[in-house]
């Protein structure tokens, strides 16, 4: 059974200092919370309404036959959980580790830096492109929204399950790639036409916030700055419309 203290504390965990001293998060909805299940990440518990259980009978079957506890509770109990307007009446508390990129041996040929997008919304949309993509690599900014914010989730629709995410990237992880044949792509309002450039062997993109650009620190130490050639009066590209543009000129 579920008591009232363990409704707050699941409720704490939409707050980032919680899932940070918890190493504890949130994953709300049916498809959210399928893909969870089948990713890296473990389960704690699988929380449904009685509503979602009597509707939602084969999932229930699938959550038994993977072992998964999982708990009833009251629709009230739900909305003091959920992070959304229309709840499906379905959340999932999953755990993690902190990664560590500096112990990966081997280092993939494309990365994806994200700098200063503190929108969860293009967060989470930005990670659906890298997924779409096959980018499974992302390193994020300090200075960026946090991952595993539940907005960032649903916005990814499910992609932070099937991607290797590396949040709070000091600065100084940048240099050392470079220094280890990494050339740096950064996407900026002004450069060379996408469609025109040739990757290196190694590479990083960075998608940086379309308000403030690159932060000064990526300007220094880019090789190359890559842009979407403009044919209308916009002033910028959403970052998340632009990530899909660029992230589909790549040829692995």
């Amino acid at each position: 059974m579920i008591s009232k203290n363990d409704i707050k504390y699941i409720a704490s965990l939409n707050q980032k200092k919680f899932r940070k001293q918890e190493k504890r998060f949130l994953a709300e909805g049916i498809k959210t919370v399928l893909e969870g299940i089948e990713s890296y990440y473990p389960v704690d518990l699988i929380l449904v309404t009685y509503e979602f259980a009597e509707n939602n009978k084969e999932i229930l079957r699938v959550l038994k036959r993977k072992n998964l506890r999982t708990e009833l509770i009251n629709s009230q109990d739900f909305q003091k959980i959920s992070d959304t307007k229309n709840p499906q009446g379905i959340v999932g508390v999953f755990r993690f580790d902190k990664l560590n990129f500096s112990i990966v041996k081997e280092l993939p040929k494309v990365l994806v830096y994200i700098d200063n997008v503190s929108d969860p919304g293009n967060l989470g949309t930005i990670l659906r492109n890298c997924d779409w993509f096959g980018i499974n690599e992302v390193l994020i900014s300090t200075n960026s929204a946090e991952f595993l914010n539940p907005k960032v989730i649903r916005a990814s629709m499910g992609s932070v399950f099937h991607l290797t995410v590396y949040d709070d990237v000091d600065f100084n992880l940048l240099i050392e790639l470079k220094s280890k044949g990494y050339k740096i792509m950064c996407s900026d309002l002004e450069g060379e036409n996408i469609s025109e450039i040739k990757f290196p062997d190694k590479f990083i993109i960075t998608l940086s916030s379309e308000s403030l650009g690159p932060s000064e620190e990526i300007v220094r130490v880019a090789d190359k700055f890559i842009t979407i050639p403009k044919f209308g009066n916009a002033e910028s590209l959403n970052v998340a419309v632009a990530s899909g543009i660029v992230l589909s000129r790549i040829k692995f």
